[in-house]
């Protein structure tokens, strides 16, 4: 006898109502492996492996959201060659498809930025932590552009107290942005003003006649961590493409078994 089985319809239970009466702020999909392109400055194109997370708000009517569907719009957008901004049209997708009145997503990514060692000027690829996230609220989107820089710091005091030397130290920059749509500010340029406020950059590849200018360089420039964000912060207050910013700076101490840490969030409305 033939079974009727493949014949039953299948019962779609998230779209049954919900009588508890809670709104969820957000629901979706996180730690996705996804590949992008990215398009970066003057070059071409970069292929990044990224860690996804996409969501939407889900009204109180409805048992649950379309898993599915988070993930279908990322197999359309994740060939797309992203500026940033441009994850606007994402979050778009997502609120139609999903009839959700916000939706978010974030993407987080190695990001390889070729660098040329200060004396030796031999090249090799430094990477940064990097991010991407968008927000879209009804018809209010924001952006949000993030990047780790490391850096070095050494250390004002040491240098005046000492007769030998001083203590430096590796230290991470932590910065999130955002400006407007209308507006773009490329990685390259993010990153390479970062570093500008440190005693000196971090390079991947040094040789001996670089490895001395690295640590001169740092010993004729001693910066606490107070140093370094404030002149972030100047940098970012005097910028009028950016209209928010946070900032970090922690300095993995070298004679200390903890970090010193300076944090500012600023929003010009």
């Amino acid at each position: 006898m033939k079974s009727r089985i493949k014949d039953l319809p299948l019962r779609d239970v998230q779209n049954l109502a919900d009588s508890r009466g809670i709104d969820i702020q957000k629901v979706g999909i996180k730690n996705v492996d996804v590949p992008l392109i990215i398009q970066r400055k003057g070059q071409d194109n970069q292929i990044v492996y990224a860690k996804a997370q996409i969501c939407a708000s889900l009204d109180m009517n409805f048992k649950g959201t379309h898993m599915s569907r988070f993930m279908e719009i990322l197999n359309e957008w994740r060939e797309k060659e992203l500026l940033g901004v441009d994850i606007k049209g994402c979050l778009e997708a997502i609120k139609e498809k999903l009839a959700a009145r916000a939706a978010q997503v974030k993407f987080v990514f190695k990001y390889f930025i070729e660098k040329e060692a200060p004396v030796s000027k031999q090249k090799s690829l430094m990477a940064y932590d990097c991010s991407f996230e968008g927000i879209l609220e009804e018809d209010n989107y924001k952006f949000y552009l993030g990047v780790k820089v490391p850096v070095t710091t050494l250390c004002p005091c040491s240098k005046e107290i000492s007769d030998y030397s001083a203590h430096n130290q590796r230290a991470l920059i932590k910065v999130v942005i955002s400006y407007d749509e209308t507006e773009h500010i490329w990685l390259e340029d993010l990153i390479s003003e970062i570093e500008k406020t440190a005693s000196c950059e971090v390079y991947p590849l040094l040789k001996r006649e670089d490895e001395k200018y690295v640590t001169e360089h740092a010993y004729d420039n001693p910066k606490f961590v107070e140093d370094v964000l404030r002149d972030i912060v100047l940098k970012f207050r005097n910028n009028n493409k950016i209209k928010y910013f946070e900032a970090e700076v922690e300095s993995l101490e070298s004679i200390h078994n903890h970090s010193a840490w300076a944090y500012q969030l600023e929003s010009k409305g």
